[in-house]
């Protein structure tokens, strides 16, 4: 009788395993079928080119953006001090309509004189000028950032917000001159893993979306030509309308990883 127990309960184990395995195996070839791609290969930075401030493009300041296990990450134990480097890593193609889906989390200390409000900060920039077109003291791309932030174990602070480094956009059809909007999301404290997706349909929509949760959405990217940066790429862009433009993920003092960065192109 306990033979024939042990056996049953062996079976129900090996069953439930491979229901498991059965589940995850079509969760991965769904999302195959879907046409998500990796932009991030986990083995290296081929593809992506690292900009930080007051280094031309393609110089790795410091080692800010290294492969380590797996997973890309932004440090700065190379750093004396932050010194106002901000940096962002681009990947080496424009797009228009796609959905960008990227995990990330917050690690270890801010780097020395780190700006108190770039702390367990960063961010995810779309529609973004390339990396080469930034001068060499430029702070910040002209983007559309989706702002990522860690909460200090405490307070609440959203993530997800938006931020507009020479741009503006529109919301509830007003155009909307201010720096930063928050988003309604949650507050994630600790070193949690999190998802940040962003939906972007050219000029017209962009949604962010935490967790699986839209928290934020407006239209009308556009250049802000009243700063020389916006103007002179509004000039070049033939209007202030963004419809397409780079990715690239922000060094903001605070070590973050991102272990994840896939696209799934999208139809016009």
């Amino acid at each position: 009788m306990k033979n024939v127990i042990l056996a049953a309960v062996v079976m129900t184990l090996a069953t439930g395993l491979t229901s498991a395995e059965d589940k995850a195996k079509k969760k991965s070839e769904s999302k195959k079928k879907e046409g998500w791609v990796q932009l991030f290969n986990g083995k290296n930075l081929d593809g992506w080119i690292p900009k930080v401030r007051y280094h031309k493009a393609g110089e790795n300041f410091g080692n800010t953006f290294r492969v380590e296990d797996g997973v890309m990450k932004v440090g700065y134990d190379k750093y004396d001090e932050f010194g106002q480097r901000f940096g962002h890593i681009f990947f080496n193609e424009s797009f228009s309509h796609y959905r960008l889906r990227v995990e990330y989390r917050f690690t270890g200390e801010q780097a020395k004189g780190g700006p108190g409000w770039a702390f367990r900060n960063s961010g995810i920039m779309v529609h973004g000028q390339t990396a080469d077109s930034m001068g060499k003291d430029q702070d910040f791309p002209a983007s559309i950032e989706v702002q990522l932030l860690g909460g200090d174990g405490k307070n609440d602070r959203t993530t997800g917000n938006l931020c507009t480094p020479y741009t503006h956009v529109e919301m509830d059809d007003k155009l909307l001159k201010r720096h930063c909007t928050k988003a309604k999301s949650e507050t994630f404290h600790g070193d949690q893993w999190v998802t940040s997706e962003v939906e972007v349909r050219g000029n017209d929509l962009i949604r962010h979306i935490i967790n699986g949760e839209t928290v934020l959405e407006y239209r009308k990217p556009q250049l802000d030509d009243s700063t020389d940066i916006g103007k002179a790429l509004a000039e070049k862009n033939g209007g202030v309308q963004l419809s397409k433009g780079t990715i690239s993920l922000q060094s903001e003092s605070h070590p973050c990883e991102f272990r994840k960065v896939e696209i799934l192109v999208l139809k016009k």
